[in-house]
């Protein structure tokens, strides 16, 4: 039996660490050829070594998704080591929460620059490449069809107190989804999103232990108030919280020709919560 996604090659953001390194090893898994980006040199060559252990193939581009230059040398990573770009995961993200009289220009733009430009500098970068080949394509008598895959939040859909930043960026990311369906249908592009609920990775563990990420040069607080997580947990029909694997899960669907007929849709992938 074939696997899925034999041959094809992904771009997935964030995928060092967390989800996206889930998502990572699940498309790769079935076949796919994945270009793992982090922050950091050294949870994107363990992810890549991950990968290549279990009989996959895998190569980092390691950077900040908000660099200007970083669209073009992530796309430019994929066409260069696997002559080809078949799905793209727009992935990496961080919160930096705060009530919005108390909120920065600088956690305004931080979220904004990382959950909505990002993604529309890699599409943007990405756009040329899926033509010639979809005119390639075309001319030879053939259809491939290819995957972007976007993660929202259900806060970006209902919104949460706290995080206006993210919940902007976070709906914004819906609407360019919906307009990418439309404009890229044409080249065999399906441009779908997850929406996440509560998933337990480190940036949402307990803020009792106190932890940290550097990002962008700050050191941002990260977890959720244990009593918080308790709550926002019974809250969840399922009665639990998501595993970064069931996460993956959620892109996989998106990304498999099962779902060639599905696009401009957002999936929550949330344990049945449907607001917060």
């Amino acid at each position: 039996m074939t696997s899925k996604l034999e041959g094809k090659v992904a771009l997935i953001t964030g995928s060092g660490r967390g989800i996206g390194r889930s998502i990572a090893l699940k498309l790769a898994s079935e076949g796919a050829r994945i270009v793992v980006n982090d922050l950091d040199a050294e949870p994107a060559q363990e992810a890549v070594q991950a990968i290549r252990e279990a009989g996959g193939q895998a190569v980092a581009c390691i950077g900040n998704v908000t660099a200007p230059d970083f669209a073009e040398r992530f796309v430019a990573t994929a066409v260069n080591e696997y002559k080809g770009l078949d799905i793209i995961v727009n992935n990496a993200g961080y919160t930096w929460d705060n009530v919005i009289q108390k909120m920065t220009d600088e956690q305004w733009y931080a979220m904004l620059d990382c959950h909505l430009t990002a993604p529309f500098r890699i599409l943007r970068a990405a756009q040329p490449v899926i033509r010639a080949l979809a005119k390639a394509e075309g001319e030879a008598g053939q259809r491939v069809m290819r995957k972007v895959v976007n993660i929202s939040s259900v806060a970006g859909l209902f919104g949460n107190a706290g995080q206006a930043n993210y919940s902007t960026a976070k709906a914004g990311i819906v609407g360019l989804t919906q307009t990418l369906a439309k404009e890229w249908g044409r080249m065999n592009v399906t441009v779908n999103c997850v929406a996440y609920g509560f998933i337990k990775t480190r940036l949402t563990g307990s803020a009792a232990d106190g932890g940290t990420a550097r990002i962008d040069g700050r050191d941002i607080k990260v977890g959720v108030n244990p009593d918080l997580m308790a709550a926002m947990e019974r809250s969840i029909p399922l009665g639990r919280g998501g595993t970064p694997d069931e996460a993956a899960g959620a892109v996989y669907l998106l990304c498999i020709p099962e779902s060639d007929y599905v696009s401009g849709q957002t999936l929550m992938c949330s344990g049945g919560l449907t607001g917060i």
